[in-house]
């Protein structure tokens, strides 16, 4: 009985990690530290916007209410009213209005054609229902959104709250929200201004344009990564993500330059192959810009970017105190507009401030709603807005333009924005961002004169984030879609050419992160009987059918317009892309699947416990041993020993990784796998020696010194199955304690 729960709790701990998220949405549970003032308690529930209001604070916004300025319908800014350098006036807001009851919050079908500009009490009234909905349904405490179209701000507004103890409202013009990735637009402007100014070549080696210590090594490529490689995620670097990419504590920062040395990582294609997002490869972007204009980046989005548009509420700074070596920490005046991020566990629970300084260029910058109106008036401009030119017209084609073809309803990537394909076949581009504790997307569709921006600061807001802005332009300019569509018999009779394992290529390639990413990073795949594609990650189950024929590859939801796209080789499938295009899945042999790493390290565990077992329970004549079997029977006993506890102590690290997710990516690696990969080691030296003693162990016959037959072929069996688990354990990287 002993033996077989030690078993089931590894496998339901192994099972855990399979189905826990340790660097996307969902971040720890972490209590909140102590504040000066006796703190409100945090509520168990999500709080409607409209039930609780803040403490008097003039000038803030209310939850739910849209920010007004001027009269609707006035121009936005006068021609040549702003001189560069100089703070312009804020965007003309649209006429706010109450709600309308009753307008349908689903798809109700093109009502406007693309010429006609979206009714801002429509546009309010739909929002509301959608951003409400998902704000119950996903325990989010705040969120704020902008919509821009023609040149207006249709739609400003906060909902819910910016930080819970003491109660504070999301103002849309001033309250900070992260925004993660989507900082990277702002590092290709400044880029493409330094391609402008005749500083930056595209097509050379980026390496001419870093110093000397941060410079891209060769390692065994002849191919350089170029300027070009950054901006479409085609460089071939690994992605790294665990114990470097934030950090809690602010005194673990670093300066750019000197995280992009100690974090170099590997090179595991050619560049140009294809697209694997690249968080390092945007910070080698933003090193370079700086490098080439002579000064630091945080100042370069400054003078170059935030300043010229008057974007008083956008910063890459962050609150912390001064530090020798790192930039200037954020204004002061902006520090009490900072939203806190919030995780669901029964209750709100305050996130710890996620510092991601060290790689700045990627994803530290923060904003309001109000500011991204702004920004997105200036994308929808070709780079001009209110008098500001920020770049020219070949640099506004290249952000929309993508550098290569795309599968239809794959995204492509453009000289650093995301081309999206949006419902009713329009075009849009911009960036999705995300941390552990918020999530914000911007999307721009030129053919509408639209820009959407939307912002959470809960854990578990990916789907908002991800869905309002084709949600919106569904709602009012996409002919409903038709859903009903059957299966494949096709598909069906070819289910062996699809059905199997496929791993991400987005994924760290040596070390303890690779053997965890490669637990994590698989993707089922699998056809039901009646001719539908299944795929399945991390608890995540979707359902596609076939787009045309089946041999093309491609598919669609049952649910929506999202596609997967396969690549075929002799008829079989070789990979996929999902819509993001953020990087392929490729399609994993059998014994390289974490199902097979589960069954053989239950085996492991069993055939273990049973040689442990096995040492009280024998009879005499099961005892009589010569002395190579005394020596071996005493190895394999420490092998046994070695193997539950490194089994044992890494299915404690997946337990609590399923539990505080926060902690993983902050403490990376930790003690835990640390001390599991080290048992696991030692355990497999073990391995090889009583592999060699096999022959001298099977010697001595039926000699009353030696071992029976059947403990022989125990000892056999068991070798057998340890080696096999080691041989597994080495090929996925799990044999490596002392790296990372």
């Amino acid at each position: 009985m002993v033996m077989r729960s030690m078993v089931e709790a590894w496998a339901v701990a192994l099972s855990l990690l399979l189905a826990t998220p340790l660097t996307t949405s969902t971040a720890a549970a972490q209590d909140a530290p102590a504040a000066a003032a006796p703190p409100a308690a945090l509520p168990n529930a999500p709080i409607p916007y409209n039930q609780i209001r803040p403490k008097a604070a003039p000038r803030r916004a209310r939850p739910g209410t849209a920010t007004t300025a001027r009269p609707a319908g006035a121009a936005v800014a006068a021609a040549g009213a702003t001189v560069p350098g100089a703070v312009p006036p804020r965007p003309v807001i649209a006429g706010a209005a109450p709600i309308v009851p009753g307008l349908p919050v689903g798809p109700a079908g093109a009502r406007l054609a693309p010429g006609q500009p979206i009714p801002a009490v429509e546009l309010e009234a739909y929002v509301d229902g959608v951003v409400r909905q998902i704000m119950a349904d996903a325990h989010l405490p705040g969120a704020a959104v902008s919509v821009v179209q023609n040149g207006q701000v249709l739609l400003n507004k906060g909902y819910g709250f910016a930080r819970l103890s003491p109660a504070k409202a999301v103002d849309a013009n001033r309250t900070l929200f992260r925004i993660g990735s989507i900082s990277k637009t702002f590092t290709w402007i400044a880029l493409m201004k330094e391609v402008e100014a005749g500083r930056i070549r595209l097509n050379q080696p980026v390496n001419l344009y870093l110093p000397e210590r941060v410079q891209v090594r060769d390692q065994g490529f002849e191919q350089p990564v170029r300027v070009i490689n950054l901006m479409d995620h085609t460089a071939g670097f690994e992605s790294r993500v665990l114990g470097q990419l934030f950090e809690r504590d602010f005194e673990r920062v670093r300066p750019l330059d000197l995280y992009l040395r100690q974090e170099r990582p590997r090179r595991v294609r050619a560049p140009g192959a294809f697209a694997s997002y690249s968080n390092y490869g945007a910070a080698l972007a933003g090193q370079a810009a700086a490098y080439t204009s002579g000064k630091p980046f945080e100042r370069l989005m400054e003078e170059q970017i935030f300043i010229p548009l008057g974007l008083r509420q956008t910063t890459f700074r962050e609150p912390r105190p001064e530090k020798a070596g790192l930039p200037a920490p954020m204004p002061v005046a902006l520090i009490d507009d900072v939203a806190d991020g919030f995780a669901w566990d029964g209750g709100f629970r305050r996130q710890p401030y996620e510092f991601m300084g060290q790689i700045a260029p990627a994803g530290s910058a923060s904003s309001s709603a109000g500011d991204m109106a702004r920004y997105m008036l200036l994308l929808l401009g070709d780079g001009a807005w209110n008098g500001v030119t920020l770049y020219g017209p070949q640099a506004a084609r290249a952000f929309r333009t993508p550098l290569r073809a795309a599968a239809p309803g794959v995204n492509g990537w453009a000289h650093g924005f995301a081309t999206y394909q949006l419902p009713g076949g329009f075009q849009g581009y911009g960036h999705s961002g995300e941390t552990l504790s918020f999530h914000a997307n911007l999307v721009v569709v030129p053919g509408l004169n639209l820009g959407i921006f939307v912002a959470t600061n809960g854990a578990d807001g990916k789907n908002l984030a991800a869905d309002l802005p084709s949600s919106v332009v569904r709602q009012f300019y996409a002919r409903p879609s038709v859903f009903a569509r059957p299966g494949s018999s096709e598909l069906a009779a070819r289910a062996e050419d699809f059905e199997g394992r496929y791993l991400t290529t987005r994924r760290a390639y040596a070390g303890l992160e690779a053997f965890v990413d490669r637990l994590r990073g698989t993707v089922g795949v699998h056809v039901t009987p009646d001719g539908k594609l299944v795929t399945s990650q991390r608890g995540v189950r979707k359902v596609w059918v076939p787009e045309g024929p089946v041999a093309q590859g491609r598919f669609i939801s049952t649910l929506g317009d999202e596609r997967l796209v396969f690549r075929m080789a002799e008829g079989r499938a070789a990979s996929f892309q999902t819509a993001a295009n953020s990087g392929r899945f490729e399609r994993l042999s059998p014994w390289r699947s974490p199902v097979v790493l589960l069954v053989v390290s239950v085996l492991a565990a069993i055939a273990a416990l049973a040689t442990l077992a096995g040492v009280p329970l024998r009879t005499r004549r099961e005892s009589r041993e010569n002395q190579i079997q005394t020596r071996a029977g005493v190895l394999q006993n420490i092998q046994a020993l070695l193997w539950l506890v490194g089994l044992g102590v890494f299915a404690a690290w997946a337990v609590k990784a399923s539990v505080n997710r926060a902690d993983v990516v902050y403490d990376w690696p930790g003690a835990l796998p640390i001390i599991a990969s080290a048992c696991a080691l030692v355990a497999t030296a073990l391995t090889v020696v009583t592999f060699v003693a096999l022959p001298a162990v099977w010697r001595g016959g039926r000699r009353v010194d030696s071992w029976p037959a059947g403990r022989k072929l125990a000892f056999t069996a068991t070798v057998l199955i340890y080696a096999a688990f080691a041989v597994l354990l080495g090929a996925w990287n799990a044999l490596l304690p002392w790296s990372g």
